[in-house]
């Protein structure tokens, strides 16, 4: 294959980076977009985007406005209930299955992510905190070679990135602590239970802080 036949198509660079604007947080829950915005933000053309735009809303990361434009849904009691239940059924039986595949190179990795994500709560910095965040949890999920749950929480997590940026945007990253030490040691250990208990956790304290959220009203 030459170089031209191997390059990703346009249609899915477009939807990937709309993708990614949703899940980090860059589009806020209810905040509507124009199209043409994000024509120009995304550096694409009508079609790609409206591809993109079409593929999200089935997924439900994005609803349709009218008058030519799109926003993230608002967060809901209700969603967060069903987010939750899903992903504490999802999530940790994905860190059981990946506990097979464990070895010295994917521990490592996945400590350096963790490093990463440490350096970005140090620093304030809430965009890389969210991408360490996201990569450490994907590279554990995607060794469980289960893809139709891999699928599911990809779903999940698209649903869940917006309104997780909005918190960390009031209380700041380090306000967010995590279980990632704990679920290294369970990987180091080969306890594929500690693992699943600590990837629970996680997930509920996000929970808990998005919930808080929605009961001062933020969203």
């Amino acid at each position: 294959m030459d170089a031209q036949s191997r390059k990703i198509p346009t249609h899915e660079v477009t939807y990937s980076r709309l993708r990614d604007m949703i899940l980090f947080g860059a589009l806020a829950p209810g905040q509507p977009v124009t199209i043409q915005g994000l024509i120009s933000d995304l550096d694409a053309g009508m079609t790609p985007v409206r591809e993109a735009i079409r593929r999200l809303t089935a997924e439900g990361a994005l609803m349709p406005q009218g008058n030519r434009r799109v926003a993230v849904p608002q967060m809901t009691e209700s969603v967060l209930d069903q987010l939750a239940w899903a992903r504490l059924a999802i999530e940790p039986q994905l860190a059981r299955l990946a506990m097979r595949a464990m070895d010295s190179q994917l521990t490592e990795r996945l400590k350096n992510l963790d490093e990463r994500l440490n350096t970005a709560i140090a620093e304030g910095n809430i965009a890389a905190y969210l991408r360490f965040n996201h990569a450490f949890h994907f590279a554990l999920y995607e060794a469980a070679e289960a893809p139709v749950l891999l699928d599911i929480a990809q779903s999940l997590w698209l649903r869940a990135g917006p309104s997780l940026r909005l918190v960390l945007g009031r209380i700041g990253a380090a306000q967010l602590p995590d279980q990632h030490a704990e679920a290294l040691a369970a990987m180091r250990s080969g306890d594929s239970e500690a693992l699943a208990a600590a990837i629970a956790q996680d997930i509920a304290q996000g929970v808990t802080h998005v919930r808080q959220a929605l009961t001062e009203g933020a969203f």
